[in-house]
This record gives C-alpha cells, sequence and structure tokens, in this order.
C-alpha cells in the first residue's frame, strides 16, 4: 500500500482534536491516513497508543515510546493536518507522563510545557502526577530483581521497587512546595488548611512482586479532608485515570462516569465466606490492588467498591482513586453513613464504601450491618 501523502501546508491553528472511542471513527481515519482499519483497530484498546479526530478529517495516530536518552515521548507517528504543536496532542504527551513530542516522519522534537506557576495547584498537581507515574513505571522496572524483600509491620510486602518508586515520585512532586505523604515515610505534620499530597509508589506490591497485574501508582491532592485532584496509572497495562473536582474524570483521556452494575470489587478475599452486596450485584471480583478498584467505579466497570468487612485501608491506598471518583461524579461515606473525610495519617486504618451513587452506597452499608 502507498505511503499517504503528508500535508506539508503551515499549521492551521487550533483544532477540534478528540480521542477516537468508536469503529467508525476508526475507519474514517484509516482512510484518511490511507491505511488499512485494522492497522488502527488497537488504538480502541491500547494504551500506549492513542487516535485523535475531528469533524474535518483531521487526523493524529501518537504511540508512547522511550527515547535513547530515557526520556519518555509522544511520538506522532502519522498524521493528516494535525502538528505536534496542537494543544490535544500536547494534552495527551502530558496525560501519558512524556517530557516531549516528536513528528516521526519530520523528525520535529517539542518539549511538554509545563503549567505556569500561577496555574491552579490542581493542575500542576496533575501534570507533576503524571511526569512522576512514569518516572515510577522506569524505577519499579529496574528495581525489579534488587535488594532484599521485607515484611511491614501490617504484613504487608516491601521490595525494593517500592523505595525506588517513592523516591523517583517525591523528586518529581517537590516543587509543588506541597507536604508529601507517603506510604514509604513517617507522615509529616500538615495544617489544618493546607493542602497536602499522599502518595503511593506502588500500589499492589503483592501482584508487583508475583507478575499477576494490576499494580499502580497512586497519587492525590488533599484539601479539607476531599481528595480535589487525583492520578492512578496501571502500570501493569499502561491505563490511566485522572480527575479533579470540577474538571470531570478521564481514563486514557475519555472521560468517564460511574454507573450502577452488578460488580463489586473488594480488597481481599471474604474473611468470612460472604461478602456484603447490594441487591444488583451479580459478581464479585478480586483484584489486589485497590487504587486500580476505585477507579473501576469511577469508570463504571464496577458498581462499588468497599472494605466494610475487614479492617480497613489506610489513606495512601484510596486517595488517588477517590479523586478520580469524585471527579467522575461517585460517592464516599464511612461506615456511619456521612462523607469521608481524609486525614494526613498514613498509619490509621478507615473504612468505607465507594459506589456509583448514593442509593447503592446505603444498600451495601445495610447489607453489611
Amino acid at each position: 500500500m502507498a505511503e499517504p501523502r503528508l500535508e506539508w501546508r503551515a499549521d492551521p491553528g487550533p483544532l477540534d482534536l478528540r480521542v477516537a472511542t468508536r469503529a467508525d471513527e476508526v475507519r474514517s481515519a484509516a482512510e484518511s491516513l490511507g491505511v488499512a482499519p485494522a492497522a488502527l483497530a488497537t488504538t480502541l484498546v491500547d494504551p500506549a497508543r492513542r487516535l485523535l479526530v475531528d469533524d474535518r478529517g483531521s487526523v493524529a495516530l501518537l504511540r508512547r515510546e522511550w527515547g535513547e536518552d530515557g526520556a519518555a515521548e509522544a511520538v506522532l507517528v502519522r498524521r493528516t493536518g494535525a502538528r505536534i504543536t496542537q494543544p490535544r496532542v500536547l494534552a495527551v504527551a502530558a496525560g501519558w507522563g512524556c517530557e516531549r513530542v516528536r513528528d516521526r516522519v519530520r523528525d520535529d522534537v517539542l518539549p511538554v510545557p509545563l503549567p505556569p506557576v500561577e496555574a491552579p495547584l490542581a493542575d500542576r498537581f496533575l501534570h507533576l502526577a503524571a511526569l512522576a507515574a512514569t518516572r515510577v513505571e522506569v524505577a519499579a522496572a529496574l528495581a525489579r530483581d534488587a535488594g532484599t524483600d521485607r515484611v511491614k509491620d501490617d504484613g504487608s510486602p516491601s521490595l525494593a521497587a517500592d523505595e525506588a518508586a517513592h523516591a523517583a515520585a517525591a523528586e518529581v512532586l517537590a516543587p509543588l512546595g506541597v507536604p508529601l505523604l507517603s506510604e514509604e515515610r513517617r507522615d509529616r505534620p500538615v495544617a489544618d488548611d493546607a493542602p497536602w499530597i499522599v502518595l503511593d509508589p506502588l500500589d499492589g506490591t503483592g501482584n508487583f512482586r508475583a507478575g499477576l497485574p494490576p499494580w499502580a501508582f497512586s497519587a492525590a491532592l488533599v484539601r479539607g479532608g476531599r481528595a480535589v485532584a487525583g492520578i492512578v496509572a496501571d502500570l501493569s497495562s499502561g491505563r490511566r485515570w485522572e480527575g479533579a473536582l470540577g474538571a470531570g474524570a478521564r481514563r486514557d483521556g475519555v472521560p468517564v462516569r460511574p454507573r450502577t452494575g452488578g460488580t463489586v470489587v473488594v480488597p481481599t478475599a471474604p474473611p468470612g465466606g460472604s461478602v456484603p452486596v447490594p441487591a444488583a450485584a451479580r459478581r464479585i471480583r478480586v483484584t489486589g490492588c485497590t487504587a486500580v478498584d476505585l477507579c473501576l467505579v469511577a469508570d463504571g466497570s464496577a458498581a462499588a467498591w468497599h472494605d466494610l468487612d475487614r479492617s480497613g485501608t489506610h489513606v495512601h491506598d484510596v486517595a488517588g482513586g477517590l479523586a478520580v471518583l469524585a471527579a467522575a461524579g461517585g460517592v464516599a461515606l464511612a461506615p456511619d453513613g456521612g462523607p469521608l473525610l481524609l486525614r494526613p495519617d498514613t498509619e490509621t486504618l478507615i473504612r468505607l464504601v465507594a459506589a456509583a451513587d448514593v442509593r447503592t452506597a446505603r444498600e451495601l452499608l445495610v447489607a453489611a450491618g
């Protein structure tokens, strides 16, 4: 098949590009690029490939890669009418935690700009947290076989990868100047009215050690007891969720919302042989990664999550996912039915129910007794 004709005309200005999510959009983009639809089909399911389209025939096919210097980059592989300067192209690169965008044909390179210092704290946090997730992805992979396993006081495993992940993330988030709490460090004091960041550099350590997906990076910006912005990156698959209050939530660049359904996710196998579920529940799933579980509720893959019949969960396990859930329009309730408030305390266990809506959450509370 002949290579498509490249358009060398001047940049047409900002385009109204969006992530392709339907088969008809893929077919239309394939026709525009002069390739078979099968060449683009996996962009619908592969988090490392992104197909951008608009209603005027513009197309940008992006792939996440690493340069020879080890920096993550979003590579513009094929295009019609779109350049690396397009805001949506740069937004994809930022969401992937990439430092630059490269046009494969012209070999033009453009650094991904940081939000200005006067930008809202949530915007700056989400940009740096995406970068941090990418640094953790690399650091954890390189530390997979390093060091000696140990067991923490709560019985959970700790690997050399946990420490490497914390160090990589903390370095990236430091310029925000916000107190950082982490599973891997002792808590720092936080003023009552101050924002703080809570980090789980590698959630699902047991899964990571076993090579059993998922395992994830999770980070949240908390203010007034609420997770106001967060990101969860499934490092085993490449899926990424992010969201902020007032700005909505997205999975791999596509807006998501919770929905009622028949699946409930729980953190571990049922301690008493049964799991409290709402009346509509038909399936129970255990992934071993709480951060991802909460995002599955946020994006409608599951109807609810809870740890009501267990000893509880730590704030670093849930904060990133709760931020995504809240941004998507879901709810999280404490065992007494009141709103869940997060505190800068990574030692104390908390119990909660997260659900698509208040009715489902309350049904779970009743079922749990």
